[in-house]
């Protein structure tokens, strides 16, 4: 039977590769849901090319524009609204699937309900663990859900280690994950508080969202993977590493105890891990061009502790210091840095400043620990309020 799947998200880069990698796949697979923040337009030309059963905008005002459009089209496809209605087409009884691609922690109460139910649950969406944690991973155990790493440092990851999830903390001794270094891997530190945010965004290997673009130009992104790698794999924050890999061909790594070093290998293509997530535990053809080694350029490795580094990418540090921190406080992080690159993508704050708020950030809040979903979106909204007064000063 064809897996029914809904994408949150879909209008974003991870939810049009992950369209892309259904249609090769017809035979297997259907599109039950599209969901989308504002980008409507492209939502209904998904529409129209995948016919779902249901489309999704949070917004009441571009849902009926959705609607009037659909109708004129004569498509079947239903228009709901509201953010409660994510949820429940993430966790709709028809639905096999999800693939959880919504930026940032407004995607974490539908990811939630994707848990709770029981679904195949791809998690494109860092901050669902960053977040949510070990409360996360409860409702994953409780919903007996099956959940797949999506991000491609996560997704390598997972197809380095053994089979066997209970043997990992006893063979692995640790993991390694790469960091192409952003498009300021080479400027003068010096030189960052004159970065404009359509330099951030560009990045040298990867086509991404500009929130994203601008979290690897500061290597927050990183500081986010770490904190989701300990909740994925359950290691401690002492046995996770981040190396430099300026041509992004492999994509992490997993050390043993014996020194020996699993990694996996690909071109930069997100429908490598999105074919994988969609199709796991076998392989369907992703559409991404094949890795050709003999015209491979030469791979390099850079570590992150020398002087220049430690000034391009401060804040990766903080994801360190928020593991062994009160619980809560990757969520801390995580909200304070969304509402960082917001103010800076708006040129209200500079480049070098988005550290400065995050930091600040992380030291003005008092954490209670969380013990509900409740108490983890009580938690984002205080820090945003915080950090948003904290920005205003600078």
């Amino acid at each position: 039977m064809k897996q029914r799947v809904t994408i949150l998200g879909a209008t974003g880069s991870i939810g049009t590769n992950t369209l892309d990698v259904i249609a090769r796949h017809p035979d297997k697979f259907e599109i039950f849901a599209l969901t989308a923040a504002t980008q409507t337009d492209l939502l209904l030309t998904q529409c129209q090319q995948h016919r779902p059963r249901y489309a999704v905008l949070p917004d009441l005002k571009r849902a009926q524009v959705l609607r009037d459009s659909l109708r004129t089209l004569n498509l079947k496809t239903q228009v709901l609204s509201g953010v409660s209605a994510l949820s429940e087409v993430a966790a709709h009884p028809e639905v096999d699937t999800v693939m959880a691609a919504i930026v940032g922690a407004a995607g974490l109460p539908a990811c939630w309900a994707a848990a709770r139910a029981g679904k195949r649950l791809l998690l494109a969406n860092k901050e669902a663990l960053v977040v949510g944690g070990e409360l996360f991973l409860q409702a994953v155990r409780e919903g007996q859900a099956t959940l797949l790493p999506i991000d491609s440092e996560h997704s390598a990851i997972f197809q380095s280690l053994p089979q066997d999830a209970s043997t990992w903390n006893d063979r692995v001794d640790k993991i390694i994950l790469t960091a192409s270094g952003g498009p300021f891997r080479t400027r003068d530190p010096d030189t960052l508080h004159l970065v404009t945010p359509d330099q951030a965004c560009a990045h040298p290997n990867w086509v991404m969202g500009r929130k994203i673009s601008v979290d690897s130009a500061t290597m927050m992104n990183k500081a986010l993977e770490l904190i989701e790698a300990h909740y994925l794999f359950g290691l401690p924050a002492q046995r996770l590493e981040v190396v430099i890999h300026p041509q992004s061909v492999i994509h992490s790594m997993v050390q043993y105890h014996d020194n020996s070093v699993v990694a996996q290998l690909g071109t930069p293509d997100m429908r490598v891990p999105i074919a994988y997530g969609l199709s796991w535990p076998q392989r369907i053809a992703s559409g991404a061009a094949a890795l050709d080694f003999h015209n491979l350029a030469a791979m390099t490795f850079e570590p992150l502790d020398s002087p220049d580094h430690a000034k391009r990418y401060p804040g990766l540090k903080l994801a360190w210091e928020a593991l062994s921190a009160p619980v809560g406080s990757t969520a801390v992080l995580n909200a304070a840095n969304e509402v960082a690159v917001e103010a800076f993508l708006a040129a209200r704050i500079r480049f070098d400043q988005i550290h400065a708020v995050n930091q600040a950030t992380m030291t003005a809040m008092e954490i209670n620990a969380p013990g509900s979903l409740e108490d983890l979106l009580d938690l984002d909204a205080r820090t945003r309020r915080t950090a948003t007064a904290l920005l205003q000063k600078l």
